[in-house]
């Protein structure tokens, strides 16, 4: 669970909670004219932007990688893939096959070579399985974004049909009210979608993007070594180079030990 990502969406849900709750009474600030005009028109002007099938995948794919943390760090990665690489040179790689990896890709790449698949196919695999992911990951960043942009401007639109509205029933002083409250609820929902749900997880899962790309090349490259028998040695300080200098450093010093 990415913890940041529940604590900060609760914590802006608390905060506008609290104002609505210090200023009146909460149906004040309900009204289903704005709620259709700012979700359906989003989720719409979203359809035409995206094929059904890319909405399918990046909608659930992007909700779930937002609230979720990757299972190995980099630099667990790397130590996992030279525990791996030790195992191989004892065991061969038929040794492989009783190694266990949280990670399905890792895991993968392990049975790959546990069979005997030679390099160009473990290659090749791997990094189509890898682009994949990223491919349908940036969809849904892409995706929560294009709804971020859609929504103040929906709220927009929202506010002028209200604002329409008002002024065609000047006559009918009871009516003005609710068309107001109308007019400012659709701006409001349309800035609290953007900016507290759909822009934050677009750029979320951007971050994610980036973290599974660094993780997963490494990943190829540690299995593809493995493949070639390399020497864990030799694994570990060339998958170094995917971690941050100062994170080099600390698994410098914890080799010797």
């Amino acid at each position: 669970m990415d913890i940041m990502t529940s604590a900060g969406l609760a914590g802006g849900i608390a905060v506008i909670a609290v104002m609505v709750f210090m200023g009146g009474d909460l149906h004040m600030f309900i009204s289903e004219h704005a709620m259709i005009i700012i979700f359906g028109g989003s989720i719409t002007a979203t359809m035409i932007r995206f094929p059904l099938n890319v909405m399918l995948h990046g909608l659930p794919l992007g909700a779930k990688f937002a609230f979720t943390m990757s299972r190995l760090s980099a630099r667990d990665l790397v130590d996992e893939l030279a525990n791996i690489a030790e195992v191989a040179r004892k065991s061969g790689p038929v040794g492989l096959e009783k190694v266990e990896a949280d990670d399905p890709f890792l895991a993968k790449g392990i049975r790959y070579v546990a069979d005997g698949y030679d390099i160009e196919f473990i290659r090749d695999n791997l990094e189509r399985d890898r682009d994949n992911f990223l491919m349908h990951l940036d969809e849904g960043s892409k995706i929560y974004r294009a709804i971020g942009d859609c929504a103040p401007a929906f709220g927009m639109i929202g506010t002028l049909i209200g604002m329409v509205q008002m002024f065609s029933n000047m006559s009918d002083p009871s009516k003005l009210g609710p068309f107001m409250a109308t007019a400012l609820l659709a701006t409001l929902y349309g800035a609290l979608v953007a900016n507290l749900f759909c822009l934050p997880i677009a750029d979320k899962l951007h971050g994610k993007k980036i973290d599974e790309e660094t993780n997963r090349t490494l990943i190829i490259d540690g299995i593809l070594m493995i493949r070639d028998s390399k020497s864990p040695t030799l694994v570990r300080e060339m998958l170094l180079a995917y971690l941050p200098e100062k994170h080099r450093h600390e698994e410098d010093e914890t080799v010797p030990a």
